[in-house]
């Protein structure tokens, strides 16, 4: 019988990885930097639709990457990610050695046709420089997740019942809601990552969201919504919900009838008017954080910007090449501050990346000036700056790549009853849909979930 597969793993690979790649610096030629990283999770979860259970059930999730740099004529990088089950668990050490050896084998022969590729292409292929990681602070620390009630300990049974009734609620509550889908999750994951430079950080996150997605039907159109709520606790907050001082939302079951109260208010809403010219908006900050996430936030990834993703996630505005960019130059209003923050609470919080960089807040737009990116060891090293700890990946088996932390637009000191007060005429604009933009993401349109008439400083009709 297969051997259980808990985070508990996580213990062993503390102990292997360092000595595997201790082993692998001593004993491979041209091996100039390796790193490995381990991942768990373990996770629970249970879909109620129309008042009946869906399904439910538990789950792991093993998965382990390393990454090399290695070479002879040139430095170039070797990637390995593997997907591990419970038959794999007697054999971690043997598997982990196997991904070290292949990702080795792929950087060699990757700098062995990067050399002969800037040998045989002369000035451009100058491009083609090793690569290099910028200098970090290396760092032996383990961060516990934070939770009061265990993922692991809780009932399937319990689940299936919030989720049920939960979904019986919203039922119930508004009859013009036909059709409702509710599902709930909570996990514990842990994550190893060990480099030759000596890094070795254990840290852990626990997760746990509902989700509602309605249809109301009215006498004249229907509505679609969808939400999710969430944070990196226990199962405590389905219950209890969240009331910290930058992150708040109610018990789960009042967050899903709210949205299904919006659901059927909009069913029964008129249309919104046209208008010939333009109109005055006050944006909510709902509204406001895609806002921040797709026009700030995407742009703001180093590597989109140095084009490293262009072919399938896109370009940014903020760096077309390097002399046509718009570091240090206005391109927002003097209100307008902009950060990415893994200090900040959220689903974007964490203390280390997946290159064992310490994470810290980098300031994008500063009262209207643009002033940097988020960025990785490599792409600092290109552009310049101290890494900022913004390499992640959604699995130890993937290639990391620059994605946000938490991107927020800074408050202001405004009276927000103040500013809708000093509208004669105009919209209100409250949540968000999904949003259509450039791939470069200067040109954008993000549509609202409801939007309210003001009126002379008063909101009024929806």
């Amino acid at each position: 019988m297969a051997a259980a597969l808990t985070i508990e793993l996580i213990d062993r690979a503390r102990e292997t990885v360092p000595a595997l790649l201790d082993d692998a610096a001593r004993r491979l030629p041209r091996l100039v930097y390796a790193d490995m990283r381990v991942e768990v999770t373990e996770s629970r979860h249970a879909i109620a639709e129309n008042g009946a259970e869906r399904s439910s059930g538990d789950d792991y999730a093993c998965t382990a990457g390393v990454r090399v740099l290695a070479g002879d004529r040139t430095v170039a990088p070797g990637w390995i990610g593997i997907v591990l089950g419970a038959a794999d668990v007697p054999e971690l050490e043997r598997r982990l050695a196997e991904a070290l050896e292949r990702a080795y084998r792929r950087a060699m022969a990757n700098a062995e046709h990067k050399a002969t590729a800037r040998e045989k292409f002369g000035p451009l292929g100058d491009a083609l420089a090793d690569l290099r990681l910028h200098p970090v602070d290396v760092r032996l620390d383990v961060v516990p997740a934070v939770y009061r009630i265990d993922p692991r300990s809780v009932p399937l049974a319990d689940m299936v019942t919030v989720a049920t009734e939960v979904s019986r609620a919203i039922a119930a509550a508004q009859p013009s809601v036909r059709y409702n889908w509710v599902p709930v999750l909570t996990q514990l994951t842990r994550e190893l990552f060990a480099s030759t430079e000596g890094a070795l950080i254990d840290q852990a996150f626990a997760l746990t969201q509902g989700a509602a997605s309605v249809v109301a039907v009215g006498a004249e159109t229907s509505q679609e919504l969808y939400d999710v709520m969430g944070h990196q606790r226990g199962w405590e907050i389905i219950g209890e919900g969240v009331g910290e001082s930058l992150l708040t939302f109610p018990p789960f079951r009042d967050f899903a009838l709210a949205l299904a109260r919006d659901a059927a208010e909009l069913a029964a809403a008129p249309a919104l008017p046209t208008s010939e010219r333009e109109v005055v908006v006050v944006t909510d900050p709902h509204y406001n954080t895609l806002v921040s996430h797709e026009i700030v936030g995407h742009p703001a990834e180093l590597d989109r910007a140095l084009k490293m993703e262009t072919a399938y996630a896109g370009r940014s505005w903020l760096l077309a090449d390097l002399e046509a960019h718009q570091v240090g130059r206005r391109i927002a209003s003097p209100l307008v501050t902009a950060y990415s923050d893994p200090a900040l609470p959220g689903y974007g919080h964490y203390a280390y990346d997946h290159e064992g960089t310490p994470a810290r807040r980098v300031t994008h737009i500063d009262r209207g000036i643009f002033r940097g990116f988020m960025n990785s060891r490599q792409t600092a090293a290109v552009f310049g700056g101290q890494p900022n700890g913004h390499f992640k990946a959604t699995s130890a088996s993937l290639v990391p790549l620059i994605r946000m932390s938490n991107t927020v637009f800074d408050g202001g000191d405004a009276d927000p009853a103040r500013i809708i007060g000093d509208v004669d005429r105009g919209y209100y604009l409250v949540g968000h849909r999904i949003p259509s933009i450039a791939e470069s993401r200067e040109n954008f349109r993000i549509s609202a979930r409801k939007v309210y008439a003001i009126e002379r400083g008063e909101l009024t009709r929806l």
